[in-house]
């Protein structure tokens, strides 16, 4: 997120004047805010009321409050334009954006690995309270993160090289997942015939399909950010509209992994119909 008083690279300032790219990126944390904030709430309310249990899907309530963490944090972006002593609590919620999100779509990714490549540890590790374990320690490194953030982000170099180290692990992580499990989607498990071979695939493909879509989620958070601060830091000039299609990018992102859940729960009607048909 990026305003002309508030940034990436430059220090908080108490003068405010709105321009236009100021209007776009509180119009687009505005969409944020009101759109996601009831989207997430309503998946973690399907989570929690589903009668398949809660272990399934716990990664994927952690990420659900990780976005509702984002969406508080874009309200309070807004606010900082009229309220510039709430830029410090603006820059710790960030640590949520920033590590949150992509460490929990990586859990899911990891999970789906498990499932695919190693079965029997998975089934191992499948009761909920190894699932509770892997949460707090990720909780715990957000809340780092978060702390980090408030010294990090406001120098150019710390933030890009912040952006950059995370962006490169968890692409790392995710892109052993992949290529792992598009590897275990090819071979044909010894036996299976028929209808246990397209059931096994359809697992694989599934998998599959969820660790791609996270995978390009994550390069789309992340890549144009790292790409402007590197621009920024070599040029040694502060574009805004890069920064407001960053924001951008940012918050869209997080739209992607409620829309799946919701797509799969047969709670989105139009395409729920446009699938059976």
């Amino acid at each position: 997120m990026n305003n002309s008083t508030v940034n990436f690279t430059t220090e908080s300032s108490t003068t405010y004047s709105f321009e236009s790219l100021d209007i776009f990126e509180m119009y687009a944390c505005s969409f944020n805010f009101l759109l996601g904030l009831p989207t997430h709430s309503y998946v973690i309310w399907l989570i929690i009321t589903t009668g398949s249990g809660v272990a399934s899907v716990f990664f994927k309530l952690n990420l659900s409050v990780c976005e509702i963490g984002i969406c508080v944090t874009s309200l309070i972006f807004i606010l900082c334009f009229w309220f510039p002593s709430l830029t410090t609590l603006m820059w710790f919620l960030m640590g949520i954006s920033i590590t949150g999100r992509p460490l929990f779509q990586c859990l899911i990714c990891v999970e789906r690995y498990l499932a695919v490549v190693h079965p029997v540890t998975f089934l191992k590790y499948k009761p909920l309270r190894y699932r509770v374990i892997c949460c707090t320690v990720a909780w715990i490194i957000t809340l780092c993160s978060c702390i980090l953030s408030m010294f990090l982000l406001p120098n150019t170099i710390e933030q890009t090289l912040f952006f950059t180290t995370q962006f490169l692990l968890f692409l790392s992580i995710q892109l052993f997942c992949l290529v792992a499990v598009l590897r275990a989607l090819k071979q044909s498990g010894p036996g299976e015939r028929g209808r246990e071979r397209e059931e096994e695939n359809h697992i694989k493909r599934r998998a599959f399909n969820v660790i791609l879509i996270s995978t390009v989620n994550i390069f789309f958070i992340y890549a144009p950010y790292t790409i402007t601060g590197l621009f920024n830091i070599v040029t040694k000039q502060n574009f805004r509209v890069l920064w407001c299609i960053c924001t951008f990018c940012f918050l869209m992102a997080g739209f992607v992994q409620p829309v799946l859940y919701l797509y799969h729960a047969e709670k989105l009607t139009c395409l729920c119909y446009s699938k059976v048909m």
